[in-house]
């Protein structure tokens, strides 16, 4: 039986390819470099490419961002940090503090306060809705004008779509969950 088996060598020479190395002698180093860089059958990772930058003609940035049943159309551009909502200045067009809060928060976490002018156009549902819209299109709209924040944009929570809206009302029901009044008699 072991005359009919061949060594490697001999069919290494039949193919007129060299001979695989044994596997002892791969697992030793040859030199100190071989020692400092241990070899790894995992493949190298390449860093995900950036995104690239989408502008328009005018240089801005384009973005829709929603929050319940409101839609905000939104544009952005170097400039002074002002912002214009439906042609009004962001504080005339929201009055609470809070939801100026709300707009200015992706500013914020991108450290780039005043950098940016922003205009945009929201319809739809309420106060709080639409300044979540807009901070939501501001969100997006940011990271297409700088893919370099999509990142800590992300991070934030700031890209994903709010998908809570209003609860049907029910047939049977007074509203979406409560009841009609029970009468015992």
């Amino acid at each position: 039986m072991s005359d009919n088996r061949q060594s490697l060598a001999d069919l290494a020479s039949l193919t007129n390819q060299p001979a695989p190395a044994a596997p002892a002698e791969q697992a030793l180093p040859t030199s100190e470099g071989d020692l400092a860089a241990p070899v790894s059958n995992e493949p190298v990772r390449e860093p995900m490419p950036l995104r690239e930058q989408i502008l328009d003609k005018q240089g801005r940035a384009y973005a829709t961002g929603r929050r319940k049943d409101a839609v905000a159309r939104v544009w952005v551009k170097p400039g002074t940090g002002k912002i214009t909502i439906n042609g009004r200045d962001q504080e005339v067009y929201f009055a609470r503090p809070t939801l100026r809060l709300v707009i200015n928060q992706v500013f914020g976490i991108t450290e780039r306060e005043g950098q940016y002018d922003v205009v945009c156009t929201v319809k739809g549902g309420g106060l709080s809705g639409q300044a979540g819209a807009v901070k939501h299109g501001i969100s997006q709209a940011l990271t297409r004008f700088e893919p370099v924040l999509r990142a800590s944009v992300k991070a934030a929570g700031f890209l994903t779509r709010d998908s809570r809206v209003v609860e049907r009302k029910k047939y049977g029901k007074a509203k979406a969950r409560r009841s009609f009044q029970f009468s015992k008699r």
